[in-house]
This record gives C-alpha cells, sequence and structure tokens, in this order.
C-alpha cells in the first residue's frame, strides 16, 4: 500500500513538478551551506568548534541556534544566520499586531494587509540580518586573515544578509510553486542534515566508553520512537465543538441545520513556546559567566552559576514554568475566542446549550484554558528530555537534541503536514492515500 502510494504519487503530473521542485530548492540550500565568507581562515573555525564544550553555556546557546541554521555556525558560510532573522522578524510583527492599532488593522484587512505585513517583515528581516552578521563577524574576528579584517567585515555582513533574503525568496518560492510551508522545511532540513553527524558523533562516544553500549543503543531507540508517537499524538490531537447550524426556510424547501464541529487544537501555540523559553533561557547563564570574570571571587554568583546550570534542577524548573507561561501568552495573543463566537453567529451557527456572543466566547476560552494545560505539560515534558537523556546516560548533548524539543517536534510537525498535502492531492485525483484505513487526520480534519 505505501509503495503502491509512492508511485502513484509521481503519476500525477502536478504534484510530481511540485515535490521535485521543492527537492531542488532544498538542494540549493544545502549548496549554499557550504559557500564559505571570503577573508575567513574556515580550518581555524573548524578546530575551534570541534574541540568546544557542548555542556557550557556557550556551546548550549550554539547548539540550539543551530536548529534554525543548519549547523553554519561550525563554519563561516553564506547561509550563517540561517533562517532565524525572518522568523525573529515574524513573531516581531505579529505580537506588534495586537498592540498596534496599524497592525491590527491590516490583519483585518484580509490578502491585502498580509501582504503589507509581508512586506514590513522582509524590511525588518533585512535590518536584524545587519545587526546579527555585524555581531556574528565580530565573534570571528580572531578568525579573519591578517590584514583583511575590514574587508571582512563588510563581506562578511553583506554576503551573510544577502543568504538570509535568499533563503527567504527560496522559502516563499516554495510557498507558491511547491509544496507549501517552504520556512519550516528548510529548517527542518537543517536539523535533518545533521542527524548523520550526530550518528557518527555517538558511535565514537560508544567507542570510546567503557560502559556497555548495547543497552545504550536499545535505550535511545526505544526512548526516539515513544518521544516521535508522542509528539504525533499532541501535534494531531484536539478538541472538538459541536457546531450546530441554523434552519433557514426558503420557499418551501429547509436548508441547514446540519451538524460540525470546530477543533481546538490541544498544542496550540506549537513550538513557539519552547523557542522562547530556551531563547530566554540562554541569557542567565551566559551574563553570570561574565560577571564571574568581573567577581572571581564571589560566592553567589558561584551558587546562582550552579543552580543555572543546564543540568541543574532550578534551571529545568525554571525552564518548564517559561514553557507554561510562553504556552498561555501564545494562545492569549493567537486565540479569539470573541471573534469566533462572532464568526459562529453571523454564519448562522452555534454552540448547542449555549447563547450566541459572550457566552460562545466565555465557554470557547475556558475550554482553550484547559486543554492548554495538557499540551503545555507536554511541551515541558519533552523539553527537558535531552537533559535527562544527557545526565543519566553521558550521551553527547548534541546528539540527545535529536529525542526532544524544539527539532523534534519541528521535523514531525512539518512531515505530518507534508503527509498530509501529499494524500490530499492523491485523494483528489481519485488515488489511494498512505493510509490503508482512509485518510490520515490532520489538526483540522
Amino acid at each position: 500500500m505505501m509503495l503502491q502510494a509512492v508511485i502513484n504519487v509521481f503519476k500525477v503530473k502536478d504534484l510530481r513538478n511540485k515535490i521535485l521542485f521543492t527537492v531542488a530548492l532544498l538542494i540549493i540550500y544545502r549548496i549554499g551551506f557550504h559557500i564559505p565568507n571570503p577573508c575567513i581562515n574556515q580550518a581555524k573555525i573548524t578546530e575551534a568548534t570541534g574541540t568546544r564544550d557542548s555542556s557550557t553555556p556557550i556551546g548550549r546557546a550554539a547548539a540550539y541556534m543551530q536548529i534554525f541554521t543548519g549547523g553554519t555556525f561550525d563554519k563561516s558560510s553564506l547561509f550563517g544566520l540561517g533562517i532565524m532573522p525572518y522568523i525573529t522578524a515574524s513573531i516581531i510583527l505579529m505580537l506588534l499586531g495586537e498592540v498596534v492599532p496599524t497592525l491590527k488593522k491590516l490583519r483585518q484587512e484580509g490578502q491585502a494587509g498580509h501582504k503589507k505585513i509581508q512586506e514590513y517583515t522582509r524590511y525588518l528581516t533585512v535590518l536584524i540580518c545587519v545587526f546579527q552578521a555585524l555581531m556574528y563577524m565580530k565573534m570571528l574576528g580572531g578568525y579573519v586573515y591578517t590584514g583583511w579584517y575590514a574587508q571582512a567585515l563588510f563581506f562578511g555582513v553583506l554576503a551573510m544578509t544577502a543568504g538570509t533574503v535568499f533563503l527567504m525568496w527560496l522559502g516563499e518560492q516554495i510557498d507558491e510553486y511547491g509544496m507549501g510551508n517552504g520556512i519550516s522545511l528548510i529548517i527542518m532540513a537543517g536539523i535533518v542534515s545533521r542527524m548523520p553527524w550526530a550518528i557518527m558523533r555517538f558511535k565514537e562516544d560508544l567507542a570510546a566508553s567503557e560502559a556497555s553500549g548495547h543497552f545504550k543503543i536499545v535505550f535511545l531507540v526505544l526512548a526516539f520512537v515513544m518521544v516521535v508517537a508522542g509528539a504525533i499524538l499532541i501535534t494531531q490531537g484536539q478538541r472538538r465543538i459541536p457546531i450546530q447550524q441554523g434552519k433557514v426556510m426558503r420557499g418551501r424547501r429547509m436548508y441547514g441545520g446540519g451538524r460540525q464541529y470546530l477543533p481546538l487544537r490541544v498544542n496550540h501555540g506549537g513550538v513557539m513556546p519552547i523557542i522562547f523559553a530556551s531563547s530566554f533561557m540562554m541569557f542567565p547563564p551566559i551574563l553570570i559567566g561574565g560577571l564571574k570574570n568581573i567577581l572571581p571571587n564571589s560566592t553567589v554568583l558561584f551558587s546562582i552559576d550552579a543552580s543555572m546550570s543546564p543540568g541543574a534542577f532550578t534551571y529545568n524548573v525554571l525552564f518548564m514554568i517559561l514553557i507554561f507561561l510562553f504556552a498561555y501568552f501564545w494562545v492569549t495573543v493567537q486565540f479569539q475566542p470573541r471573534e469566533m463566537a462572532k464568526n459562529l453567529r453571523d454564519s448562522g451557527s452555534f454552540i448547542p446549550g449555549l447563547r450566541p456572543g459572550k457566552r460562545t466566547a466565555d465557554y470557547l476560552e475556558s475550554v482553550m484554558t484547559r486543554i492548554t494545560f495538557f499540551g503545555a505539560s507536554f511541551l515541558a515534558g519533552i523539553s527537558v528530555i535531552p537533559t535527562v537523556i544527557y545526565i543519566t546516560l553521558g550521551v553527547n548533548w548534541v546528539v540527545a537534541t535529536f529525542l526532544g524539543g524544539t527539532g523534534l517536534l519541528i521535523v514531525v510537525s512539518v512531515s505530518l503536514d507534508l503527509v498530509q498535502k501529499i494524500e490530499a492531492g492523491l485523494l483528489m485525483r481519485s488515488y489511494e492515500g498512505f493510509s490503508s484505513s482512509g485518510r490520515i487526520k490532520g489538526a483540522y480534519s
């Protein structure tokens, strides 16, 4: 059944062209990853990053940023900033859209307003790229060839800014002519590209370890399967609210009266709460490390530093609390129960047993508040799995990140979305999908 579905995918010309176009652009992205910036000694960077301790605050921050850059922090390349500046610009404008009246009005203007916000996002992305590229090139100042610092700074900022803008354009082309969800596919390609390296690193650690490696292998495989299954379950999970359509008499016929469902996602925020919490938790250890250099004899700073280390209990509890806070914050920003209640009322639909308007909005808000607790609990649990694996089994931190956290959730959610789009294209042309028991259910099925 699965093999036949794959064969059917390439029988459909439109679907085949979209898939091949998407793959071609992703290959271009990976080629650009290997184009180095001028005037930089790449051999020294590779040597320095190879000896970097991944358990330190700087190492953890670099490992986290590699989720969005595809590993380009290990070398100074054209796509050294990855797609992160565009994501940052999108989040900033999304949050400002709730407090700035002009942006809020644009969001309500439909497609025209969306295009205008996209234009602002591109401009803000360029500004963020210039700032981040300057900081990045200054950080690499020790790896510049002698006498070429000014040229390296200029061309590095120019090349990395152009690289991110090009990636942004690639994502838009995938959205328009490919399988869609281009930015997420680029991020997923960067994450998956690091998996062979992580497997090789894990094999090297096992060979150097005196303990039995068979138990680690079996445990990690089982843990990976269970975490992926849980990620799929929580990504697809939804609370369906019954919706009754009002009956309308037209002539001698009665129309409407149908019963539908309003799906509310259990994990409404997706990976955004983990991204926000991880970004916030990167700064305290780095800040404390800098203060320790200024006040090397401060026992208070050393106590705080110990409690804020990645494996400490206090660090992980604070990390989980931040995930809960950001999960509810994201739902507050994105989920609009009053708007949904208004749309239901205008369309002549209602929730059985509830009055349209405020009562419906209050009910939707209470339901979303309850299910968000379970979604945030799952995110908090999966976010600390890499730390638990790293501490209990001594597995390299970069390897452990493939068993949980932001990277795994991105890969699972994007893969599910891609499979559902391909299957929808097959079913639309009267071909069977990937599942013999029927269509694979998505978050909005």
